[in-house]
């Protein structure tokens, strides 16, 4: 296997190749591509996220990290069907992004959430047809993001501009690596099959419905940082299987979260302030090398505590997290299981067949 072959793995592939090789040799350089793919992720995320923030203004951070994020995961994720389709919805998911998480958080909650509701499952519609894929969680993920960082004005305009020269640099990475799959599939097929009575269906309206409605709970309630919160619900409702891994993310999620708030805490009154600027690249080095969630949950409130510890203080800053955790989690479980009683057996009394028959 050739070292670049090796910069493209996930870290559960190189680690799982790393158990069943026998070799030294080998061994060595698995574990040489995993660490060189981690440092060149990070450097990547520092200069591209930089120079975009250059451009356009610091207020415009969570985008560049937005775009980053879909920029890695359309080199290997497709949307399912042809090419000329998926730029166009590709397009269409950058305008949503750009503009409806800023315009919809001034209006009366109801619209708000009507709003958030229609385009989360647009997204979800347009990008999610293989939900184990992972696209749903990201896209979420950048919405909840943006919707935690809304801009107004001139800022706006610049959010525009920098989403506009974002999709162009992912359009073309995405033609360069998909333009020759499901040629025959257009989205009109992908519409037709949106039937309440399938699986994946209720998982694209139950993850839609559900990040609408909490973040329009959070957004009333005024709860400080509740892009947390978001993330958090996010992480448990767009999983593919969260039938059989609700509970068990719930547990690591929290877990991630308490423990990662703390080591950030001891490493934060431990090192000198003048070196504070490296803990957000170091433990972005460190989840590029992780391949449970627990460890990646972590591993994530670094980055997070990091800038908010410059704003609330440390100690309010690890608590902000854990209490937003705690929110989301719980939010996530409670709709989770109203939505099963209420919704889902409705539709789907044989969902667990009908699951496994969708995989």
């Amino acid at each position: 296997m050739k070292f670049y072959d090796i910069l493209q793995m996930d870290p559960a592939q190189i680690r799982a190749m790393i158990a069943k090789t026998e070799n030294a040799k080998e061994k060595r350089k698995l574990r040489a591509g995993m660490y060189a793919r981690s440092f060149l992720i990070v450097v990547f995320a520092v200069l591209f996220i930089g120079i975009f923030t250059a451009l356009f203004g610091s207020g415009n951070s969570a985008m560049a990290v937005s775009i980053f994020c879909i920029l890695l995961a359309v080199r290997f994720v497709d949307y399912g069907y042809r090419i000329q389709d998926a730029l166009v919805n590709m397009f269409i998911v950058f305008a949503i992004l750009t503009f409806v998480p800023s315009l919809a958080l001034p209006l009366p909650w109801p619209a708000r959430w009507l709003i958030y509701f229609a385009s989360l499952l647009v997204m979800l519609i347009m990008t999610a047809e293989k939900p184990h894929m992972g696209n749903g969680g990201l896209y979420t993920f950048a919405f909840i993001f943006l919707a935690g960082n809304p801009v107004y004005g001139q800022v706006l305009m610049q959010r525009a501009q920098m989403a506009f020269l974002g999709f162009l640099i992912c359009a073309c990475v995405y033609w360069h690596n998909h333009r020759s799959k499901d040629k025959k599939i257009t989205f009109a097929n992908v519409l037709k099959r949106f039937d309440l009575y399938t699986y994946k269906t209720q998982w694209q309206l139950r993850l839609a419905l559900g990040i609408s409605v909490l973040l329009c709970i959070f957004t009333v309630f005024h709860l400080e940082r509740y892009m947390w919160a978001g993330f958090a619900a996010g992480s448990l409702l767009s999983d593919a299987d969260v039938e059989s891994n609700i509970h068990e993310k719930f547990s690591n999620r929290l877990l991630g979260v308490i423990l990662g708030s703390a080591l950030f805490y001891m490493i934060y009154r431990i090192v000198p302030a003048r070196y504070y600027f490296l803990i957000g690249p170091v433990g972005g080095m460190c989840l590029g090398l992780c391949s449970k969630y627990t460890y990646k949950t972590v591993l994530n409130c670094f980055g997070a505590l990091a800038l908010a510890a410059s704003m609330y203080g440390i100690g309010n800053a690890v608590l902000l997290r854990i209490f937003d955790t705690l929110a989301g989690i719980f939010g996530a479980l409670l709709f989770f299981y109203l939505y099963d009683r209420f919704i889902l057996h409705k539709f789907l009394p044989n969902r667990s067949y009908v699951s496994k028959k969708e995989k």
